[in-house]
């Protein structure tokens, strides 16, 4: 079966705004055992949807056409389509009385152009929108199926989720559904990883693929056919294996997600003390649902007086050691579960650039502290800055500090050799 989608409008096309409708169907159509093939982006001009229409119209089963559904002069799918196939438009008198309905039920008045969202190619069936007042529909035309959905996320979203994905999946009977797994990475290149699968062995109907996303290079295992399960679970290991330290978890989004779920099963609690991350370990943390449980607050102690003041980090060290240092994150750590009782703190201090660094301290050169019940464990990495970007640096650290709490979770060690990224010092009290 072969599914493609076309998205509609130019400020999608321009960059005004991010397709972000086309990467959640094609999340959610994989999820539903189906895969998406394409994905083509086109303005708003009548003979350019036209002509994508006939060029996918006998090659596609479905094309899934988002966008261009509004009431105004340059919402032109269903017209377009109508004028692609040689039919003309007909009035969807349902439609049009729900559209009547809800500007009354709204108190608004109806101006004559939301007219135009009731009329639909002739022969088309339509789609139920229960959140808007743009219809969906799909027709067959050279045997493909085109489905139409508005372009706002929420509309799309539910239309696909009540109405769009229980049809296809009634009228295209999917024998072996496909699967893909994600193992999520860091600290490694895409060549790097390639070279230490490279000898692994991957079962007939298996696809191994890689998706980067900085900081994170995600590998894929796309299951096209059935594997027996033994071999599927031993190409899950030899995977983990080959990955080493880069491995931070299993379909998972981010580290964070694999923090969270480990934190709420070990009912272990957390607190941050950040200086260069300005708040975005807790941030990422505090991104996910339930995180109360676990995060007991965090410190953004950018100044050395707030170091010293929120934390009590020592006067004397930050003079003889500098704010970023080993000796500094330590105390940033013990002085953050010391005053918020945690079971667990993770610190980060750091020159995330451009500027600010020095022969000894270059910008990009950050270091990470853990404080635990019985000790702590330190270290500085050296991030290129010059690659990165100053933000760029920053996320990095946070998913490296959330990496130093997952692996001592898991009983790991907390200082991992990541790769591309240099350890400078390291001490452990």
């Amino acid at each position: 079966m072969r599914i493609e989608m076309l998205c509609t409008g130019e400020e999608v096309l321009s960059g005004q705004i991010v397709d972000t409708n086309g990467a959640w169907i094609g999340q959610r159509l994989l999820e539903a055992g189906l895969e998406l093939h394409s994905r083509l982006t086109i303005g708003d001009r009548m003979a350019d949807l036209i002509a994508a229409f006939q060029s996918r119209a006998g090659v596609a089963d479905v094309v899934l056409v988002n966008g261009g559904l509004g009431p105004t002069e340059d919402d032109l799918s269903s017209l377009a389509m109508a004028t692609a196939m040689g039919v003309e438009q007909v009035l969807n008198q349902p439609w049009l009385d729900t559209i009547e309905a809800w500007f009354s039920r709204n108190g608004r008045v109806m101006t004559a152009n939301n007219r135009k969202q009731a009329l639909l190619p002739e022969g088309a069936v339509m789609i139920d929108n229960p959140v808007g007042t743009a219809c969906g529909f799909r027709v067959q035309w050279r045997g493909t199926w085109f489905v139409f959905t508005p372009g706002p996320p929420h509309e799309l979203k539910t239309m696909i989720e009540q109405q769009i994905l229980p049809w296809l999946t009634a009228e295209y009977a999917i024998e072996t559904p496909a699967q893909l797994y994600r193992m999520l990475t860091t600290g490694q290149g895409e060549s790097t990883l390639a070279d230490s699968l490279k000898h692994i062995t991957i079962p007939a109907g298996v696809e191994l693929g890689y998706r980067a996303s900085m900081p994170y290079i995600e590998i894929k295992l796309l299951q096209r056919r059935q594997v027996e399960q033994m071999a599927w679970q031993r190409l899950l290991t030899d995977v983990r294996q080959a990955l080493g330290d880069s491995w931070l978890g299993d379909n998972a989004y981010s580290v964070a997600e694999v923090v969270h779920q480990q934190l709420l099963e070990s009912k272990r609690t957390l607190t941050t003390a950040e200086s260069c991350t300005g708040g975005l370990v807790a941030s990422n943390l505090v991104d996910l649902a339930g995180s109360s449980a676990y995060l007991d607050g965090g410190y953004v102690t950018y100044s050395n007086q707030a170091k010293q003041r929120k934390l009590g980090v020592s006067a004397v060290t930050l003079t003889e050691h500098g704010a970023v240092s080993l000796q500094t994150v330590i105390e940033m750590a013990q002085g953050a579960r010391y005053r918020s009782e945690t079971d667990l703190a993770i610190s980060v201090s750091g020159i995330a650039g451009p500027d600010g660094g020095s022969a000894d301290k270059p910008a990009g050169t950050v270091c990470f502290a853990l404080a635990y019940e019985g000790g702590c464990v330190a270290q500085t990495l050296q991030f290129n800055a010059a690659r990165l970007g100053r933000n760029g640096v920053r996320r990095f650290a946070a998913t490296i500090a959330l990496d130093m709490v997952r692996r001592h979770l898991r009983g790991e060690r907390v200082l991992a050799d990541y790769g591309y990224l240099p350890r400078i010092d390291q001490l452990e009290i």
